[in-house]
């Protein structure tokens, strides 16, 4: 008992301390709680502003093979609270069993009797909803790279299915931009590791399917590696601003923390123009003669010179 009504003194002497010493402009009134009342109406009136926000979107970024996709997306990935998922494609065939004891799909697709594309894309977009939801709990933003190129550039024809962001649209709303590079540079790149996986493999054919890519695509915010390699900081904040990301400077700092699939590109954290890869006569002689990638460097305000060079 005495030890109590010491505490209650000093409590009480606190009090007065504090009292004593509050600014003239907080009033001991000040201190008095809010009614419960109006404590339920603020939390209901938050619950209504949470309510009213649009759902959050899902990001997909979409580009060819050997575009600088992978740069693009390690630099997303380096932006704060972002989650980018590398080269998901649930209907892509170019897969291989050997042991993925952890992949559903590709066990499912690799099966005796196999399924449909519809049960293989309905699994996809239920396992994205479980990691969509872990992004909300998490406060990340979540940004899938397409693997374009599965769809395009395999095979004797342009698979009809549908893309990456269609099939994720059914159940989210999505944000996504293109880029794209100077189409000689990346079939260079494609050349050179032989990823040719088209018929026939021409230089003709790569134009043609690179203008069905950007059909499919049409209407998407669209940016150039080029100008990622020459005015880095405002592409970056320009695809950001399209993607609803938050961007920041030292975006630098943390590129060589992240390690995405796909990383077949430029070595080292170096974002710089560099020269264009010798051009075979063979590839030099298609320039002239295909009429397909004389349509697309006009549609992409490239330059469709051999001999300048890549940026």
């Amino acid at each position: 008992m005495k030890g109590s009504k010491a505490l209650l003194r000093s409590i009480e002497e606190a009090l007065e301390v504090l009292e004593d010493h509050a600014p003239p402009s907080s009033p001991r009134q000040d201190l008095v709680p809010l009614p419960l009342s109006s404590l339920l109406e603020q939390c209901r009136q938050m619950g209504e502003q949470i309510a009213a926000r649009p759902p959050e979107p899902i990001r997909t970024l979409h580009h060819f093979a050997c575009t600088g996709g992978t740069l693009v997306s390690k630099c997303l990935a380096a932006m704060p609270n972002t989650e980018v998922l590398s080269e998901v494609d649930p209907l892509s065939a170019l897969t291989h069993l050997h042991f993925a004891p952890t992949d559903l799909l590709l066990h499912i697709r690799h099966s005796n009797r196999g399924v449909p594309d519809g049960v293989l894309v309905d699994m996809f977009l239920a396992a994205l909803k479980v990691m969509y939801d872990h992004s909300l709990t998490t406060g990340t933003r979540l940004v899938l790279r397409d693997h374009t190129h599965s769809h395009f550039c395999y095979g004797p024809n342009i698979p009809e299915r549908p893309t990456l962001r269609e099939m994720v649209e059914r159940n989210h709303p999505v944000l996504s931009v293109v880029t794209l590079r100077h189409p000689l540079d990346s079939y260079l790149s494609l050349e050179r590791n032989n990823w040719r996986h088209y018929i026939p493999p021409t230089f003709d054919e790569y134009c043609r399917r690179y203008l069905a890519f950007l059909d499919r695509y049409d209407g998407v915010a669209t940016f150039k590696y080029e100008d990622l390699t020459t005015a880095t900081d405002e592409t970056l904040m320009a695809i950001c601003d399209a993607l609803q990301l938050t961007f920041v400077a030292e975006f630098r700092d943390y590129l060589s923390l992240v390690h995405l699939t796909g990383d077949s590109g430029r070595s080292g954290l170096d974002i710089s123009p560099k020269p264009r890869r010798p051009v075979p006569e063979d590839v030099e002689a298609e320039c002239r003669s295909s009429g397909y990638y004389q349509t697309l460097c006009a549609r992409l305000d490239y330059e469709p010179d051999t001999q300048q060079l890549q940026e």
